[in-house]
């Protein structure tokens, strides 16, 4: 298989940045892949240091995952350099690691939020946890929204290539229509998985309330490996919304540190060439 899905890590020398290696090259060897760690600097001054930590650092990395690790250093604003280098690579994913709430507003911002939301490649955010190294259980929930075909395309591609388990979590609603509604989308959404042999469960939210912690204590009681969300609305809008509302935040910055999978319906995840 040829060596060219390319996982792009930006990394400023941090333990959460190392555990997003983690997460990167788990990804990357299931596709014979390779790491690529971007580090950017305010100055020419910080080259030469940068240079001699990301050898060190890439040669590491590959030793302990067994996967090919290369790095970049660009001058400027990390999230211009994200997207940018990203294109240049020809990387299929981005895995960002955040320092929680506080961390991420003040170490990227909105216009962060806009880079993910509005990048033209899936991100997987996370935080604390190192991988497992395999990927067996996603999450995707689904609420009173319309499931669109392209958001359970791309949960069942990651599914699976990883030969993982989707673990279909629904809010329980009081509303007899939104009721209706739910009951319409998990109907399509099981079909869906069940038509491309995709192994899936379902869960339905204890109470009828509060879908976000419910959302994340099932994630957690289930050791999740990610949670699944996708825009389902198309034009690269769903992160500046999902931040609007401090629960939406837990999801990201989750306090049981559970990767998620940020993707728009126009992305893939896994090449078709991958099969």
């Amino acid at each position: 298989m040829a060596n060219n899905y390319k996982v792009l890590v930006p990394h400023d020398f941090s333990e959460v940045a190392d555990n997003a290696i983690s997460h990167a090259a788990t990804i990357a060897k299931s596709f014979d892949g390779e790491v690529v760690l971007l580090h950017v600097i305010s100055s020419e001054k910080a080259r030469s240091e940068s240079e001699g930590k990301l050898n060190e650092l890439s040669e590491n990395a590959s030793n302990t995952y067994s996967v090919a690790v290369s790095y970049e250093i660009r001058k400027g604003s990390i999230f211009d350099r994200i997207p940018e280098v990203a294109e240049e690579i020809g990387a299929g994913l981005v895995v960002m690691g955040t320092h929680g709430i506080k961390g991420i507003q003040h170490l990227t911002g909105s216009y962060a939020l806009k880079v993910i939301g509005h990048s033209k490649l899936p991100f997987v955010v996370n935080q604390g946890k190192k991988s497992k190294g395999s990927v067996k259980d996603i999450v995707l929930p689904i609420k009173f929204s319309q499931e669109t075909k392209s958001k359970l395309s791309i949960t069942a591609s990651i599914a699976k290539h990883f030969g993982a388990t989707i673990h279909i979590f629904i809010s329980n609603e009081k509303d007899e229509f939104i009721k209706t509604k739910v009951k319409r989308e998990l109907t399509f959404a099981k079909q869906f998985f069940t038509e491309r042999k995709v192994k899936y469960e379902v869960e339905i939210a204890p109470e009828h309330a509060n879908f976000i912690p419910q959302l994340l204590d099932y994630s957690s009681d289930i050791d999740a490996d990610m949670i699944a969300i996708v825009n389902a609305s198309g034009d690269g809008g769903f992160l500046p919304d999902l931040f609007k509302g401090s629960g939406e935040i837990e999801v990201l910055n989750n306090k049981f540190h559970i990767p998620v999978v940020v993707m728009n319906p126009s992305q893939i995840f896994v090449p078709e060439h991958f099969g």
